[in-house]
């Protein structure tokens, strides 16, 4: 299903979803909250119309849920396939301007996540996988954008040293810090975003724990390119986070991500 000419489609998607990001993100814009007070702006609107009209294109039998378009209480009906997009995770980096935020699409099949994208545009990275391998792509170059311009990525494996840990820029707890005391911890970098998947899929980080809420769009498409990296996302009792749980209003158990 997902050949090299179909994950260069979803490569071009990612990547022009970021050009329009960019293009607000490089001049003023307003700033709106949701119910749950959490911030929300063209970009994600823009971002989201797009991505859901090149993806019923692109697949006009699956379902896409998206972040924005269930807030405001549209979920199609889905079976054992959809996507799961988050088209501006990160928008209070975005707000901030600290270049963390991302762009995410994921391919869900039997509550497992199969395929993800994350572009993360102020720095010209998109992140993929195929079935086999995770990949990073350089966008500086605009003729560069497909499958046969990316580089396969790896977690770093040398498990002897002092590890790297990775946690929310703006969702830190007291729980995290605790959790981290039970590892030899040389340095935690604060990320925002999905990006943080990212880190640990290129070796740049070991660890990233999550003890508040995300949503599955938060996670999936960072958790499909780590696990084909080499690592994995767990909950606290091993098992592997898994997807499709509208009954919790696809929100996320405390998990772990790590190499």
């Amino acid at each position: 299903m997902f050949q090299k000419n179909i994950l260069s489609e979803l490569i071009k998607i990612s990547y022009e979803a970021g050009i329009l990001i960019m293009d607000i993100y490089n001049h003023d814009f307003k700033v709106y909250h949701k119910n749950d007070n959490s911030p929300v702006t063209i970009a994600d609107k823009k971002a989201e119309q797009f991505i859901l009209e090149k993806l019923n294109e692109l697949f006009p039998g699956i379902p896409v849920i998206s972040e924005e378009a269930y807030s405001n209480n549209f979920l199609p009906n889905y079976d054992n396939e959809f996507f799961l997009v988050d088209p501006l995770d990160g928008t209070k980096e975005f707000v901030k301007k600290n270049d963390e935020f991302t762009v995410n699409i994921a391919y869900v099949k039997d509550g497992i996540t199969q395929i993800g994208f994350i572009n993360v545009p102020a720095k010209n990275k998109i992140f993929f996988n195929d079935e086999k391998n995770s990949y990073l792509i350089n966008t500086k170059d605009k003729n560069q954008l497909s499958f046969d311009d990316a580089k396969k990525i790896k977690v770093n494996l040398e498990k002897e040293k002092k590890l790297i840990a990775t946690i929310s820029r703006s969702h830190k707890s007291k729980e995290t810090e605790n959790y981290l005391k039970d590892y030899d911890i040389e340095k935690i970098n604060y990320i925002g975003s999905s990006y943080k998947f990212c880190l640990i899929s290129s070796g740049e980080a070991d660890i990233y724990p999550r003890m508040s809420t995300t949503c599955e769009w938060d996670t999936a498409a960072g958790h499909a390119i780590l696990k084909k990296a080499g690592g994995n996302v767990t909950l606290l009792n091993g098992e592997e986070l898994r997807y499709g749980f509208k009954e919790n209003s696809f929100k996320n158990p405390y998990f772990v991500a790590k190499n």
